[in-house]
C-alpha cells in the first residue's frame, strides 16, 4: 500500500514537472524505513538466535533444560548433534540439540546475576 502511494506521488510529481523534492523526499523516507525495520525486528533478532547458538555451545551434564516442546528434564549425555535427557527417574529420552532452550529456572537466575 506504501509503495502504491510513492509510486502514485512520483508520477504525480512528474506530472507537474516538480521532479526535484519530492523525489528526494521519497527516497529518504524509504532509507528511513529500512533502518527503523532493520533496528527494530532484524537486529534483536539475530541478537537472540546468537545468544540461543552460545547457550546451546556451553551445554554440559547436569543442566536442567526445556526442550522446544515443553519437555523439562536434565541432561545426561551430550553427542555431537543429540542429547540424551533424563526427564523422571530411569526414564531417558534422546533429543536433537537444536530443539533445547534453558530452562526457566536458569533464565531468571542469569537475569538476576545480570542485576547485581
Amino acid at each position: 500500500m506504501l509503495l502504491n502511494f510513492i509510486l502514485l506521488d512520483a508520477a504525480a510529481a512528474g506530472a507537474t514537472g516538480n521532479t526535484g523534492a519530492a523525489g528526494w523526499q521519497s527516497f529518504i523516507m524509504i532509507i528511513v524505513l529500512i533502518g527503523i525495520f532493520y533496528f527494530f525486528m532484524v537486529r534483536p533478532q539475530s541478537k537472540k538466535q546468537k545468544e540461543i547458538r552460545k547457550f546451546r555451545e556451553g551445554l554440559s551434564v547436569n543442566d536442567k533444560v526445556i526442550t522446544a516442546g515443553g519437555i523439562y528434564g536434565k541432561i545426561k549425555d551430550i553427542k555431537e548433534k543429540s542429547i540424551i535427557l533424563e526427564i523422571s527417574d530411569n526414564v531417558k529420552i534422546r533429543i536433537d540439540k537444536n530443539s533445547v532452550y534453558p530452562s526457566a529456572d536458569d533464565a531468571q537466575a542469569d537475569a538476576a546475576a545480570e542485576k547485581k
